[in-house]
């Protein structure tokens, strides 16, 4: 099976698990590293996720993994929080950063840039406008390579 098949398999089994105890699904992964598969699964809830959590997810997941078995590999199973600097893959997740800090990529120059950090000052369905320094950059969605929150010194 594909990775990107492996993906959707994972978000699809812990997807209604997840919105049944509040939480959120911000991103599957499955990697090699070294030798060894990873599938990363990173959830949030309002107000953080605790380790807890992410036991009783890893538990359930585990064992619908267990049962289904779509990977053929063997793998670890990792289930944490996406952390300070969340990826912002869908783009509700953008409109939820909008008045915060945060890092932008993009496929192809902007405003001669590739990377922007700085506050998003506004997102609609097809351009973000982020003010990097005293500076504000209209970035068409279509050219966002990947999005995250910034922490910013």
């Amino acid at each position: 099976m594909s990775t990107p098949k492996i993906k959707a398999t994972v978000e699809e089994m812990v997807t209604p698990y997840l919105e049944e105890n509040g939480f959120e699904l911000v991103d599957v992964e499955y990697v090699k590293e070294g030798s060894n598969w990873f599938l990363r699964v990173f959830v949030d809830k309002t107000g953080g996720i605790d380790i807890d959590d992410c036991g009783r997810i890893s538990e359930y997941l585990s064992e619908r993994l267990d049962k289904n078995d779509p990977i053929p590999s063997a793998y670890f199973l990792e289930v944490s929080s996406p952390g300070a600097e969340r990826p912002l893959k869908k783009a509700e997740d953008v409109l939820g950063a909008v008045g915060k800090d945060v890092f932008i990529t993009t496929y192809e120059p902007v405003d001669g840039l590739k990377e922007f950090e700085g506050r998003l000052l506004s997102f609609t369905d097809d351009e973000l406008v982020v003010e990097a320094g005293k500076k504000s950059h209209a970035i068409p969605y279509s050219k966002v390579a990947s999005a995250r929150l910034a922490i910013i010194f």
